[in-house]
């Protein structure tokens, strides 16, 4: 009998598995053909528009303003890889490390390197294959376990043990796994618009609306031709991202400039550049759910209502893996750009945050 259950127990388990590969390969297919009818589309339309881009040779000089902080580059021994990050505030005070999400760079936390520094050494870190950080060619090099190494050795590099720290979208999801698998390492946790991992993986099973929300986690699986239809009609859909009506920062919120605009695509028009970003995804399904799931870490999980890529429902239900004290904070008309359209509010949400005495909880 008790040989019948184990079985039994195994073959649910390869049915689970075959079916949840199987929604991902079709749903992967079907992200393919709507993209490609969209390229076909752009093309009928104008061909020359379509495969037009504009060379970027400089960088916008926002890039460069003194305010933000000082360029540094740091080589870990391990991993070889050369990571650049921008850092800001007096050396030997707290660290606060900020992780930026896709498809962004260090210069997502502009505001808060300016806000922060007066108590904490702020670093805006440039992720694994984003920006001036060195960028792996294989997608192997983009697994989760790496992910959360390299924040390590970061820390281990700026000669810290410890940190207050920041993570929006993917950037996110790295902070929750840094948190869970290094708690001694993390003082405050403090996520923008993302879920506990297993919280994303569990429902966008169970809801259809979010499964189509997330489509580009699925688009991201096939090779090449997600970066090739980022790079047509000169990067028209990273502009997009960030100003459209759907998807973009609110009217009441703080808009991107032309120039930090242009510095986005400034650095993803380089050769190679989204390659990295978008291996990140590509190693996402067969590293979730985690085994090991609680965040004993105090933690804020701030969320824009507004946001076109994750459903809301998904912040209430996260407070169930925090085992300490845990405060989520909903901005109403607010997008998923969330640091950066209202700069203020979130600062402000952050301060108090890390005034607070927090307690654990039983």
């Amino acid at each position: 009998m008790a040989r019948l259950r184990d079985c039994l127990l195994r073959l649910t388990v390869t049915i689970r598995s075959l079916l949840f590969w199987s929604l991902v390969y079709c749903y992967c297919g079907l992200c393919a053909s709507i993209y490609l009818l969209k390229l076909l589309w752009s093309i009928g339309k104008g061909p020359a528009q379509t495969f037009r881009r504009v060379a970027r040779e400089h960088p916008p000089a926002c890039l460069n303003d003194p305010s933000l902080g000082t360029h540094c580059y740091v080589r870990i021994k391990d991993s070889g890889l050369r990571f650049h990050y921008v850092a800001t505030g007096e050396r030997g005070k707290p660290l606060m490390l900020l992780l930026h999400g896709f498809p962004e760079f260090w210069y997502s936390w502009r505001h808060q390197l300016r806000e922060f520094k007066s108590e904490y050494r702020v670093v805006a870190l440039d992720l694994r294959g984003y920006g001036e950080t060195d960028a792996p060619i294989h997608r192997e090099n983009y697994k989760l376990d790496c992910l959360i190494t390299d924040v390590k050795d970061i820390l281990d590099s700026l000669g810290y043990s410890k940190c207050v720290l920041i993570g929006h979208d993917w950037g996110g999801m790295i902070a929750w796994l840094i948190a869970i698998c290094y708690p001694e390492m993390v003082m405050k946790l403090i996520v923008i618009n993302f879920p506990h991992p297993n919280v994303f993986t569990e429902y966008i099973l169970r809801h259809p609306a979010q499964l189509f929300k997330s489509s580009h986690y699925y688009f991201f699986q096939i090779p090449w031709f997600p970066e090739f239809m980022f790079s047509i009609n000169d990067f028209k859909a990273l502009k997009h991202l960030f100003t459209s009506h759907s998807t973009g920062i609110g009217r009441k919120g703080c808009r991107l400039t032309t120039e930090d605009l242009e510095a986005y695509i400034y650095v993803f028009s380089q050769p190679g550049a989204l390659n990295g970003p978008i291996n990140h995804y590509r190693n996402i399904f067969s590293c979730l759910p985690l085994k090991h799931h609680m965040v004993t870490t105090p933690t804020l999980l701030l969320w824009g209502e507004k946001d076109a890529f994750m459903e809301a429902e998904m912040a209430e239900v996260t407070k169930i893996y925090v085992k300490n004290y845990f405060r989520l904070t909903i901005l109403s008309d607010v997008s998923h750009w969330l640091q950066q359209e209202q700069p203020d509010i979130v600062n402000k949400l952050i301060w108090t945050f890390l005034k607070e005495e927090t307690r654990r909880k039983d």
